[in-house]
């Protein structure tokens, strides 16, 4: 965002813009607050609260329209067509995108300036995944990394996933499909540049993986708890993903593997609601604290008898 937003402002455009599943409308709210430039993004109807307020705290025009994200894009290309907004990820795509390879740069450097020999994306709309190979490429050219590129592999939900079946079926451009999961961040069923994704994951020798809503918050609840890191859906994907392609046998348990987490649990808290325990409610006494304790640890002594 931050190189698109700057050549918005390069180019002259009046308006600032883009068709979101939640992250970059915040991104693109923020940028343009600061930046003092009208801002407008539009949004499916059903986006999650936290991404919404996360917009609207930047007090741009939110739009949210009737329909799945390829139908606010594809009224977002009108839009920009017509009107001359500039859209970051439409009439401003290019400049976009050259940003998220930096992300690879981040890798490398890191790692100590040096590649994994496994790393597993999550793809919406398929920017992301082939630009961090496009960075980690840059770095090699210039000599600042030497090696192989790692295996490259494509993570989304299996309720919707074109890239991923796109590559099983060794199609070279995926099939649009109609999203249905709980990832809204990365449900995205036509996705612009997943032809790209489809040559990145290849050129590399990777593959991908699809993962049920039921794995991806169970990953969700695994990376909280053995990491400390509480991750959206998109995360959750992405982990749970790397775990399949694991027990599969398509990335050997002991080699170097990067998981890359997109997106911050707090904006979609509604996802985990009926899968976290409630507090325990005591009463301000002591004595009332200290039966609790004893009988969590009774609880606690049967538990070890019977394992």
């Amino acid at each position: 965002m931050s190189v698109a937003a700057t050549r918005a402002l390069e180019l002259g455009f009046e308006i600032l813009a883009c068709a979101s599943t939640g992250n970059l409308a915040n991104s693109v709210a923020a940028h343009a607050a600061r930046l003092g430039i009208e801002c407008c993004v539009f949004i499916p109807d059903n986006l999650e609260a936290g991404k919404r307020l996360g917009s609207a705290i930047f007090r741009p025009t939110v739009l949210a329209i009737a329909g799945t994200y390829d139908d606010v894009n594809r009224l977002c290309t009108q839009v920009a067509d017509r009107y001359g907004w500039g859209f970051v990820n439409i009439n401003l795509r290019s400049y976009y995108a050259e940003g998220a390879k930096t992300y690879g740069f981040e890798i490398a450097e890191q790692l100590g300036w040096r590649y994994p020999q496994h790393l597993v994306a999550p793809v919406a709309g398929g920017t992301l995944l082939p630009r961090i190979v496009r960075g980690l490429r840059e770095l090699r050219q210039v000599g600042l990394v030497e090696g192989e590129l790692p295996r490259v592999y494509a993570a989304q939900a299996a309720g919707c996933a074109p890239v991923v079946r796109a590559l099983e079926a060794g199609l070279d451009h995926p099939e649009p499909v109609r999203p249905s999961t709980i990832a809204k961040s990365i449900a995205i069923g036509n996705p612009a540049d997943g032809h790209q994704v489809i040559e990145a994951v290849k050129s590399t020798g990777g593959s991908g993986a699809a993962v049920s809503d039921v794995q991806i918050v169970n990953a969700i609840q695994l990376l909280a708890q053995t990491e400390g890191i509480f991750t959206e859906p998109a995360g959750g994907t992405t982990l749970a993903a790397t775990i399949d392609l694991v027990e599969r046998g398509l990335i050997p348990r002991d080699e170097s593997i990067v998981v890359c987490v997109t997106g911050n649990g707090y904006k979609t808290t509604e996802v985990l609601t009926d899968h976290v325990a409630p507090p325990i409610t005591l009463s301000r006494s002591f004595k009332d604290f200290e039966a609790w304790w004893a009988s969590r640890e009774v609880e606690r002594s049967r538990d070890v008898v019977l394992s």
